[in-house]
């Protein structure tokens, strides 16, 4: 895992810890750090860091940080390729990219609260794979999706239709109804 990787998730990990309901942003972050420890990092420079344009930290920023998320600052740098810090299956280590690939799908899509959350939670969830392996197989059976959504969602289902279209407008397309 890169060090941008890292920081991602303890922002990820920090915010629930927190409450927050969300991850904390990298402004969150610049605050708590000069509000709690008395120092802090700008906004931008944990960009940066995220972003792979600063893939070393200074010793004092490492130090900052790892008192910060309390974690060990051996923690913050990259691993090397193919490195696991305890013995892990190969299931474990599909399911820890599993997690960062979702908590990266709900970045990009924060603008959708609702589906950045759904990401969350099933990254968040203890076998993120079986999750994914039943959605698949709910997805096989296409009415088992609308009947799923009108038991456990109701009045979302017309909403909630394939393609981005409310189920309504589907209908009136398969029955060339006009209303």
């Amino acid at each position: 895992m890169k060090l941008g990787e890292k920081l991602r998730y303890l922002r990820l990990v920090e915010g629930t810890l927190r409450g927050l309901n969300r991850e904390m942003t990298q402004q969150d972050l610049a605050r708590a750090l000069k509000k709690e420890l008395g120092r802090g990092l700008s906004q931008s420079y944990l960009s940066q860091i995220e972003g792979g344009a600063r893939p070393h930290l200074t010793n004092a920023s490492r130090m900052l940080l790892a008192r910060f998320f309390k974690v060990h600052p051996g923690y913050l740098v990259d691993d090397p390729e193919g490195f696991h810090t305890e013995l892990t299956s190969d299931l474990r280590a599909t399911e820890d990219r599993l997690d960062l690939w979702l908590i990266n799908g709900a970045e990009q899509f924060a603008r959708d609260p609702d589906l950045s959350q759904a990401l969350l939670d099933v990254a968040k969830y203890k076998d993120t794979r079986k999750c994914l392996l039943l959605l698949g197989a709910i997805l096989e059976s296409p009415e088992l999706v609308e009947r799923l959504t009108e038991v456990l969602r109701p009045g979302a289902g017309a909403e909630w239709a394939k393609n981005g279209e409310p189920s309504s407008a589907r209908r009136k397309k398969a029955t060339g109804a006009n209303l």
